[in-house]
């Protein structure tokens, strides 16, 4: 399917509904009804809409309060360990493709797998348990795929004194297995998720109905730029600290904004994460690749945006892998955290408007980029990452040429760390118990540049 044809697909466009980009900082959207033009907006059971518009008012209210902002700003330091640095991949770089003028980019990495707990995750999660303290709740319940929000939701919760219930597709408890007995050592409750698919759509599925029912006392801490309103527009905005720290970084390092930012897209809190401050630079592009899977003509991926239809999905309308019933269809990734058929409705929105590009990375791209990394820089990335970092080679021939000559510059998200991907990589390599490596996989990826 087409771009265009996936633009508009599913429900029509109202008149005068053509958007345009924010002036700013992209905060001017969503609307106050949480809608990204005919994206987002809030789709759930009457007995969440209250606890909707709690969460909603609270927010506003400790975004504004300098206490609030000083004690978030202390944990992002003292215990996240923020600011995270930029890396420069200089010899991951060499296996970029070129320009039309034969120049390799600089890649730098923002090293979000330095943090606390092993990812972005905890930005978002920490703002999130201030609140749950602010409106009074005792209880956290989240839903995650990779596992990595789902330990620092529970980090969290263990550092706030707060109960914590974490739900898991099956399928992602075992390929996740590490992060579960992070999470139960962690004093959480991780509950394997039988139905459906039994990965990460099911997880938060049953998060839902858990706090329909247990609304009074619990707060629903999502992981991602998902869901209904307000949680697309919260998530960017306690995710919006990556962005602000790279613009920084590379303006003193390169004296230069970059050329290209390069992110994983899954349900998408780390892709608008670093986005997001650079959405009005319009000389900067911003390129989101999902999970392509087996590829898009095998059917077994979770290239939503790529794919997708207009539907309604976890309290959200956004692009959804749904059939011509308008079901929601099953997903694949190798990566636990982008096995997910819908997509935060920011990004469809940014999508449909032209501002980001977004492209499908196969299963075997991602683990080629994840062992590229870690020969060449000794960064084992999370398989999650390692879609960005597989996009991120592709970047260089497409981008404009800068006015100074320069090489191009891409930023690349490396939202997360690779400890708890060892086991899919010692499947997906063929590595042995002496630590070497099956002819196949010791020659997937080579260390030599191909360009």
């Amino acid at each position: 399917m087409s771009r265009q044809s996936i633009a508009t697909s599913g429900l029509p466009a109202q008149p005068g509904s053509t958007p345009e980009l924010p002036p700013l900082s992209g905060t001017s959207l969503p609307d106050a009804s949480g809608h990204f033009d005919r994206f987002g907006g809030r789709f759930v059971p009457e007995a969440l809409f209250a606890a909707l518009l709690q969460l909603e008012q609270e927010f506003h209210k400790a975004i504004a309060d300098p206490v609030f902002r000083a004690e978030l700003d202390e944990l992002l330091a003292d215990y996240t360990g923020r600011p995270s640095p930029i890396s420069e991949a200089k010899r991951f770089s060499q296996h970029a493709m070129r320009t039309t003028t034969g120049q390799l980019p600089i890649i730098a990495l923002k090293r979000e797998d330095l943090n606390h707990t092993g990812s972005h995750k905890i930005n978002n999660v920490l703002g999130q348990a201030l609140l749950t303290r602010r409106m009074g709740k005792t209880r956290v319940i989240a839903e995650t795929g990779a596992g990595q929000h789902g330990v620092a939701t529970a980090t969290a919760a263990a550092l706030f004194g707060l109960d914590c219930t974490v739900y898991m597709g099956k399928v992602d408890t075992e390929r996740q297995a590490l992060n579960v007995a992070r999470m139960r050592l962690l004093g959480a409750e991780v509950i394997a998720v039988e139905s459906g698919t039994q990965t990460l759509k099911d997880a938060m599925n049953d998060a839902l109905r858990d706090w329909v029912a247990s609304v009074d006392n619990t707060h629903y801490l999502i992981g991602s730029v998902a869901g209904p309103h307000p949680f697309p527009m919260l998530v960017r905005e306690f995710q919006r600290v990556i962005s602000t720290e790279a613009r920084a970084q590379l303006l003193d390092r390169y004296g230069r904004l970059p050329d290209a930012v390069a992110a994983c897209v899954g349900g998408g809190s780390n892709a608008l994460g670093i986005f997001a401050d650079f959405i009005p630079d319009a000389d900067v592009a911003l390129y989101g690749f999902e999970a392509g899977g087996e590829g898009i003509e095998s059917g077994r991926h979770a290239a939503t945006i790529s794919t997708g239809e207009i539907g309604v999905l976890h309290g959200m309308r956004t692009f959804v892998l749904q059939d011509e019933d308008g079901q929601t269809k099953a997903s694949h990734s190798i990566s636990a955290g982008l096995d997910y058929p819908g997509v935060g409705p920011e990004h469809s929105w940014l999508a449909e408007v032209g501002r980001a590009h977004y492209e499908p990375i196969t299963d075997a791209e991602a683990m080629d980029a994840f062992q590229l990394l870690s020969r060449t820089e000794g960064i084992v990335p999370a398989i999650e990452s390692a879609h960005a970092l597989a996009g991120a080679l592709t970047l260089a021939p497409r981008l404009p040429a800068t006015e100074s000559g320069e090489p191009p510059l891409i930023l690349v998200n490396l939202s997360g760390r690779g400890d708890k991907d060892v086991a899919t990589a010692i499947t997906w390599f063929g590595l042995n118990t002496s630590g070497t490596a099956s002819e196949a996989g010791a020659t997937a990826v080579g260390t030599e540049p191909t360009s």
